[in-house]
Formats: structure tokens, sequence, C-alpha cells
């Protein structure tokens, strides 16, 4: 599959944000199977950086992994290529909101019933990187 103009660009995008390339993994899956909150998750910490290889990005901003990761970088840790899942959540993040023209982030955005269910580190790693 040959990727679009549009996913090299949101690549490079984040890329540029993070310094990890989401195309050094090879799918071992340790980050999904030490990440503490994939219960809260529709979609597991390895799948998200799949979707992201093979330029499914509508997938990914469809999903509720990147608002989910806690940053607790147990990923980080456990991953044998040294990416930094969590750098790269936030940088799937980052892109989403910019590509919506925020730059900042709104509790009002966040669905009530999510709000229960998100760890209370990722609500305020999210308020604290999106709210300047």
């Amino acid at each position: 599959m040959i990727p679009s103009a549009e996913h090299r660009r949101f690549l490079q995008e984040m890329k540029a944000h993070t310094g990890q390339d989401p195309a050094r993994c090879y799918q071992c899956a340790k980050c999904s199977a030490s990440c503490p909150v994939t219960e809260a998750m529709d979609l597991l910490p390895h799948q998200v950086i799949r979707l992201l290889q093979l330029g499914f990005n509508e997938k990914v901003q469809a999903s509720s992994t990147p608002w989910i990761c806690a940053t607790c970088f147990t990923c980080a840790a456990r991953c044998p290529r040294d990416l930094d899942l969590a750098r790269i959540m936030e940088g799937v993040r980052l892109s989403f909101l910019r590509r919506r023209g925020a730059t900042r982030l709104d509790p009002g955005d966040i669905a009530p019933e999510l709000l229960q269910k998100l760890p209370q580190q990722a609500l305020v790693s999210a308020f604290r990187k999106h709210s300047r």
C-alpha cells in the first residue's frame, strides 16, 4: 500500500512533535501487554501504532485510546525498539487537535461517561499539555 500525501504529512508532523517513528514498531505487543489502562481502551496501543503505519488515521482519530493513555511510560520502558509510545499518543492527540483547528482541550469535549472511566493522571496530563 502506497501511503497518501496526507498520511505522509500527518506522520511527518507527528514525528516532528514527538521525535518518534511508528514505522520502527514490529508489533511485538509488549506495550499493550504492559499497559495498565487497556481495559478502558477500544484499541490496544500496538493496534494504534499499526493503524498509523497503514494510514488508517481516521480509525485512530475515532478511537478513544490516544485520549485514555495515562502517559505512565510503562510501554516505553518495555519496548524492545526503544519507542516512546506515550509520546506517540501525545503526538497523535496534538495532531488531531491541530487538524480540528484547536490547540486547547476543553473539558466539554470529553463525554461525561468517559470522564468517569479515564484515569485522573490522563486528565491532568491532557489538560496540562493542551490548555496553554
